[in-house]
Formats: C-alpha cells, sequence, structure tokens
C-alpha cells in the first residue's frame, strides 16, 4: 500500500533505514511528517530497476508517452492550491508563490507532453553516390536528478519531465529539508502507465544517498542544482565515469538602474527581484548598482517599499514574505547582515530576525548602501532577503560592475534608453537578461542558464533541454545494390 513518506524505487512504495522529521519554518511546532531515509540497498535497487525499465520505456510508443506526461501535467494544474499549501508550509515561501510553482510544474509537463511528438530528426544525401544519411537523437539512458530546497517542485519538475519525455528513466534525490513536496510529486508519477523503475524517488543525505549516486557507473546522466562546492564535486566524479552532465550553481545576480529609469518600475523590480520567495532564489538580484544621480530618490523609495513588507506565516494572506527555510539558514542570513555592516555598509532598514504569534524562522527585509563591489557580501551568493546598493557614475561603469562577478546567471537594467537596453543585453555577460523587469522570473519554453560559476553543460528548459538528455545518432544508409 502506498504510504505518503515512503520512497518510491522500482514501482514500490518502501519504508527507508531510518526517518528525517520534516518541520515548517513558520510554525516549528508543526510537523509536516516523518520521511524515509533510503540506504545502499535500495539505491541500487533503484539503480538496477531503472537500467532495466529504461529500455522498455524508450520502445513505448510517443501518444503513450504523451498521455502520461500530460496526465502528471493536468493533476498538478488542478491541484495547485491543494499542494501549494503543501509547499508552503514546508518549505516558507508564501502560498501564492507556493501554488504558482506547483501550476507553473504543471505547465512544464504539459509542455514536455508536447515535445514527445514533437521528435524529429534530419535526413540528408551523402556525400557519396548512393547513399542516405539519417540523423536522429535517442535516450541518454538513466538520469539522476538532484534538485535543491528553494523551488522543491518546479527545479525537479524541469528536469524529470524532459527526461521521461525523451524516453530516459528517473532516480530523483531531493533536498532532504523538502520531502513533502516530494512524496506529493511522485505520488502521481507513480499513478501513470510506465514500466516499473522508469521514475524513482531515492531520499536520503546527500553526502551518503547522493555521494553514491553520482558515483554509480549505472548513471548515464546528472541534472543538478545547488551549491558550487557540491557541484564540483560532482564534475569531479562525473568525470570517473564519463557521465553526463548539467550543473546549475551559483549567482550573484545584479539590477543595475540608469539616471533615466523610471523610478516606479525601478523600485518594483528591486522589490520584486530582491525579496520574493524571501530572496532564496538563485535569480535574485542582491546587487543594485544605482546611478549616482537618482541614487537617493531610489534609495527612499526602497527602503520605504521594504520596510513596508508583511513578513510571517507562510499561509497567512497577508503575508509578503514568508520565513526562512531553516535555522542553519537564518544564522547564515544574519551573519551576512553582521558582515555587511563590518565592511563598512550602511544598514538602511530589517536585517533582524523577529517574532510572530508561531515560532519560526523569521527575518525582516534588509537594505545596505554604501556597499562596494568588492566586498564580500558582494562577492557570494547570499539567498537571504537582503539586497546592497552600489553607488555608480555612468552607465559604462554600472555595465563593468555588473560583469565584475565570477558568476553569470542573470542580469537587468532598468532604462528607458532602446540603445541603452540593447547595449546592455549584447554586452552584458550572463545567460539570462532582463529589461525593465526583476532579474527572478523566467518562462519554461525556453533556455535556462547562466555562464562562469553559475553553470555548466548543456541549458535546461524548452527545446534546448534536447541536448542534454539526448545522444545523437548518425547513420549512413545503402540499398546495398550497385549503381
Amino acid at each position: 500500500m502506498a504510504q505518503a513518506n515512503h520512497n518510491y524505487i522500482a514501482g514500490e512504495w518502501l519504508a527507508g533505514a531510518s526517518e528525517v522529521a520534516n518541520i515548517n519554518p513558520s510554525d516549528l511546532s508543526d510537523t509536516v511528517g516523518m520521511y524515509a531515509q533510503a540506504d545502499s540497498t535500495q539505491l541500487q535497487r533503484a539503480l538496477d530497476a531503472a537500467n532495466s525499465a529504461q529500455k522498455e520505456w524508450a520502445k513505448t510508443g510517443l501518444e503513450k508517452r504523451y498521455t502520461v506526461l500530460m496526465n502528471i501535467g493536468n493533476e498538478l494544474i488542478a491541484r495547485c492550491e491543494e499542494l501549494g499549501t503543501l509547499l508552503a508550509r514546508e518549505e516558507g515561501k508564501t502560498q501564492p508563490e507556493a501554488k504558482g510553482e506547483v501550476y507553473r510544474s504543471g505547465q512544464f509537463f504539459t509542455y514536455f507532453a508536447a515535445e514527445v511528438l514533437r521528435q524529429m530528426g534530419d535526413s540528408a544525401d551523402s556525400v557519396r553516390d548512393g547513399i542516405e544519411v539519417d540523423v536522429r537523437r535517442e535516450p541518454v539512458g538513466t538520469v539522476a536528478v538532484i534538485s535543491p530546497w528553494n523551488f522543491p517542485m518546479a527545479t525537479a519538475v524541469w528536469k524529470i519531465a524532459p527526461a521521461l519525455a525523451f524516453g530516459n528513466a528517473v532516480i530523483w534525490k531531493p533536498a532532504n529539508i523538502v520531502p513533502a513536496s516530494a512524496v506529493a510529486l511522485a505520488r502521481i508519477i507513480a499513478k501513470q502507465d510506465m514500466p516499473e523503475g522508469t521514475f524513482n524517488l531515492v531520499m536520503g543525505s546527500g553526502s551518503e544517498i547522493g555521494q553514491q549516486l553520482i558515483e554509480s557507473p549505472m548513471i548515464n546522466a546528472i541534472s543538478f542544482t545547488g551549491s558550487v562546492p557540491v557541484g564540483r564535486g560532482i564534475a569531479k566524479c562525473a568525470v570517473e565515469n564519463f557521465t553526463k552532465i548539467q550543473l546549475e550553481m551559483g549567482s550573484k545576480n545584479a539590477l543595475a538602474i540608469m539616471d533615466d529609469a523610471n523610478l516606479d518600475t525601478a523600485v518594483a523590480c528591486a522589490l520584486g527581484g530582491g525579496f520574493g520567495s524571501t530572496g532564496q532564489k538563485c535569480t535574485a538580484s542582491s546587487r543594485l548598482v544605482v546611478h549616482e544621480s537618482i541614487h537617493e530618490a531610489f534609495v527612499d523609495r526602497l527602503v520605504e517599499g521594504a520596510s513596508a513588507m508583511v513578513v510571517g506565516h507562510a499561509l497567512e494572506a497577508s503575508t509578503q514574505i514568508g520565513p526562512v527555510v531553516s535555522e542553519t539558514q537564518l544564522k547564515q542570513n544574519l551573519d551576512n547582515v553582521e558582515l555587511a555592516k563590518k565592511e563598512g555598509g550602511e544598514l538602511r532598514c530589517g536585517g533582524e530576525q523577529v517574532e510572530r504569534a508561531t515560532e519560526g524562522y523569521f527575518m525582516t527585509p534588509a537594505v545596505f548602501t554604501d556597499t562596494r563591489n568588492d566586498w564580500q557580501v558582494n562577492r557570494e551568493e547570499l539567498f537571504a532577503p537582503m539586497v546592497c546598493v552600489i553607488k555608480v557614475g555612468s552607465y559604462e561603469e554600472a555595465l563593468h560592475t555588473v560583469n565584475d562577478t565570477r558568476f553569470g546567471l542573470t542580469a537587468g537594467i532598468v532604462t528607458t534608453d532602446l540603445a541603452r537596453a540593447t547595449h546592455f543585453r549584447r554586452n552584458v555577460r550572463t545567460g539570462c537578461v532582463m529589461i525593465n523587469l526583476p532579474t527572478a522570473g523566467t518562462d519554461y519554453h525556453v533556455p535556462f542558464g547562466g555562464r562562469g560559476e553559475s553553470s555548466y553543460g548543456p541549458r535546461e528548459q524548452g527545446q534546448y533541454a534536447r541536448e542534454f538528455y539526448t545522444h545523437v545518432k548518425t547513420a549512413y544508409i545503402s540499398s546495398g545494390i550497385p549503381a
């Protein structure tokens, strides 16, 4: 019988070797549930099952694969209110954000369902007479999906959906801090008509189960989203087996606000990009690069807006910023506030742990001014509701400052000058560029990824996903009859 807190391996729901508690960061007295932790034996069972099932799944007709993905997507969309509440409860993002994440997860599945039917090859004549060439894509094999806690469903889905669409098997290890969303999604997938072992949910610690997963020669590809140090470790392990890898890692995104910017737009972009999802986004703009001529006016408006944001329980309708995901993350955030002060920044508002009706990890949004781009707080990813303003004297200085980072995921500019906007999007060294929009917020049908230490390997999402989840095979065909 299916158990909501169990691992899903080889078509069965299995209790783990141990369990971990899932605690609501908005209310520490609320235990969402106890969730299974797999051991090495269970992981090996998942690997064996996935390798066997993948061969059968790859031969499954396109219409059946299409139907499977559509069913998953439609159920996620239909249940976005219910599952969004669960997601908000375990991760801490506001209920509207969580509902939107589940809905978007459904759209990923319906999009890749359509991609199943758009799998077209190429044909050509050979340079040799009487020979034709056929080029087509085949599944890469068994894919390990390792997803983060900040988007517990969406990030996993934009890996799982294309993997299944292109005929691969999946072993998914979610972040251990957000298992409820993982089990909810796995239960929907488990209802579909697929060979047992095509999809497996294996929950456990990264240092044990995650490490064994990436080291396994039975894994053909690894798609990972998380920190740079972990990404480096995965890359080192993958090369031993020549495993295909796709890594989405850190970021230090900047929003440039120019002297001709519309202030309403600029403030809205900064608040949304800096504090949405409690700043716990890889696309969050924690660096605000502001032209000196509008610096004071912008900062005054920004501080006013940040100070007015309501921090509270994720399920309360009035809440605009939910809790930080964990005690560890909260401590790290508060340490970064103290670091910014030590480096010389002026704290204009927020940056404090606050109490609410329930005990939780609540923190007010912080705005620092008088910061420099070479400070540690402006070099490292914060993952916090915290932004640092950097004053610049020209567009040229702004562009240089935005590009002066080892990361390169996304960047934005607020300007009413079309020529300047065009120059920026062509010269900023990031994978995604936003013009008069928050840096956070991307679409599911176009490629997503960055440069530098932000990303490594083929892009995620849209038609570009096939570059990672498939191999290209070129066939030469002769009739065998001499001309």
